[in-house]
């Protein structure tokens, strides 16, 4: 999954927000994490890669591989031995591919790390500070939980924080298609149902957008109503148009998120791959996100 995906609209201001890190501490006494929020839905933290940095990356659950920018990767002298495909919302792009020998968020440390190499202009437009993506090659190592309230994010491989965290389970879903894109992560996917839809549709869950997102077919151009609003992005320089869709009530699991604004995607960019799930939901959406990878569970507070 590419920074492609990420929803930053022409019409969205970009601001970073700096937060104050005092003594938090995440549930089962697991120290958190400093972290910066752009477009006050994104998370930045500081990483190391193959001891070097540190250096600012978002950390993305929709992203099933890390990403490092072309600046960084000639600064560690990071060589690519292949290339691979990848998708975001109704895009598609090649890049090339390369392995980190280390990758390291608050002492927490996984090796051999996959990541690919892009120009990341998006998240650059935010925060020329952003160097790359923490994806879930990196953070299925750990229990994760996002604390949107407090500003702080936890990574934990003791279980102690799985013990702590209170709520009821999500199962995460199967996506559509095979299990795996090996050699990359599954989706980090859970199953939810719009007002109005009796059938339950595939999520994922996404800290790397700033807009929740359904996929489906588009309404034709001259069959939309006379007042929808369109948003715009530029990806890999072409021009994708999103149409607004009037607010609806989203069940996830036993909770409720209300009117719910989605933004549907009216063009693609690339030779578009079928999706793994029917659309997105940003965890900035909620209160709180814990996902236990290992347990194949997220427990999710809505506002």
């Amino acid at each position: 999954m590419s920074i492609s995906k990420l929803l930053i609209f022409v019409a969205v201001a970009a601001f970073t927000a700096p937060i104050l890190h005092g003594e938090k501490h995440c549930p089962g006494n697991v120290p958190s994490v400093p972290l910066n929020v752009v477009l006050g839905a994104l998370i930045v933290v500081p990483v190391t890669v193959n001891g070097i940095g540190p250096f600012e990356f978002l950390v993305d659950t929709g992203a099933q591989i890390t990403t490092v920018d072309s600046q960084l990767a000639a600064q560690l002298d990071l060589r690519p031995t292949e290339s691979t495909g990848f998708s975001g919302v109704a895009s598609y792009a090649r890049r090339a591919l390369l392995q980190l020998g280390q990758m390291e968020i608050g002492g927490h440390r996984a090796n051999n790390v996959l990541a690919v190499i892009d120009q990341l202009t998006q998240l650059h437009a935010a925060d020329r500070n952003i160097r790359g993506i923490a994806g879930e090659d990196f953070l299925t190592h750990f229990d994760l939980l996002i604390d949107n309230d407090r500003r702080m994010l936890c990574l934990d491989e003791s279980g102690a924080m799985a013990a702590a965290v209170k709520g009821a389970h999500v199962a995460l879903a199967q996506p559509y298609g095979t299990d795996h894109d090996l050699p990359f992560t599954r989706p980090l996917v859970v199953e939810a149902r719009i007002d109005g839809n009796g059938n339950p549709l595939l999520f994922r869950l996404d800290s790397g957008s700033n807009a929740p997102v359904v996929y489906g077919r588009p309404q034709a151009q001259n069959n939309r109503p006379a007042n929808t609003q369109i948003l715009k992005r530029v990806v890999d320089g072409v021009e994708q148009d999103f149409a607004v869709l009037k607010p609806h009530d989203v069940a996830v699991g036993r909770d409720k998120l209300h009117q719910v604004t989605f933004v549907q995607p009216l063009n693609s960019v690339g030779e578009v791959r079928a999706p793994r799930e029917d659309g997105v939901l940003p965890t900035f959406m909620f209160q709180t996100v814990f996902v236990s990878y290992r347990n194949q569970f997220a427990i999710l507070e809505p506002r």
